[in-house]
């Protein structure tokens, strides 16, 4: 089974500092035929103006990736992490008893373009933690490369969710494939140009699910950058 839904289709706030456009219920933007797929329950689309951010708030048990498109992000915590994230970079926080952090554009003249993922936990109350590594964009050519996972496998960031995400940049022609496992859910997002997936042709900001297919095939239009989920 295939669900396809358009960027225009999202849900969209613009607060000056900050435009987003939600794939699922966040905010004030509520529908209750897309509140998440599986245990993914957040992907908005965020575009930071220069020095604009969000100033000190609260998280619990929730798995939290942010994924950096254009710009620099400056990140700060509660359990005394400070960083910045910068396109490559996947940053991962486990909000778990509770967590409080700030996320602002660390340019005064340019703006942060990201992708903020929220997963629902394997398990509540675990204690709050920070991961954040580099994949170099050079090494998603043409491959899926898998970001993140329970089990840190093959160098992925572990999180205490049963999901697999994995990422890859297209090029015209380039093609990848993934096997679904019986019972599984793929829900890919396309962040940049266009992609054929399973036969239907998607562009930024698209999204697909797919349910009781065995392989996920995607080919490259238009230089795309594509998020694939494996989901329970």
């Amino acid at each position: 089974m295939k669900q396809i839904r358009t960027a225009e289709a999202r849900g969209h706030a613009n607060i000056g500092w900050l435009e987003s456009y939600h794939s699922f219920s966040f905010a004030d933007y509520y529908d209750p035929e897309h509140m998440g797929v599986s245990i993914l329950r957040v992907i908005n689309d965020d575009h930071i103006a220069p020095s604009g951010g969000f100033p000190t708030h609260p998280h619990r048990d929730m798995e939290i990736v942010t994924y950096i498109l254009d710009g620099v992000l400056e990140h700060k915590d509660s359990m005394g992490n400070g960083s910045l994230i910068r396109p490559g970079d996947i940053q991962h926080m486990s909000a778990g008893t509770g967590v409080r952090h700030s996320e602002f554009n660390h340019s005064h003249s340019e703006p942060v373009h990201l992708l903020q993922i929220w997963l629902l936990p394997n398990r509540q109350g675990v204690t709050p933690g920070y991961n954040q590594k580099h994949f170099p964009l050079s090494e998603r050519r043409g491959v899926l490369q898998i970001l993140v996972s329970p089990d840190g496998r093959s160098g992925s960031i572990s999180a205490h969710q049963d999901g697999l995400l994995y990422g890859t940049l297209l090029e015209q022609g380039d093609s990848v494939s993934h096997d679904l496992a019986a019972g599984r859910t793929a829900y890919l997002h396309v962040a940049r140009g266009k992609v054929l997936i399973n036969g239907e042709t998607l562009s930024a900001g698209d999204a697909i699910t797919l349910s009781d297919e065995p392989t996920v095939s995607l080919t490259g239009i238009d230089q795309a950058e594509v998020l694939l989920f494996d989901l329970p």
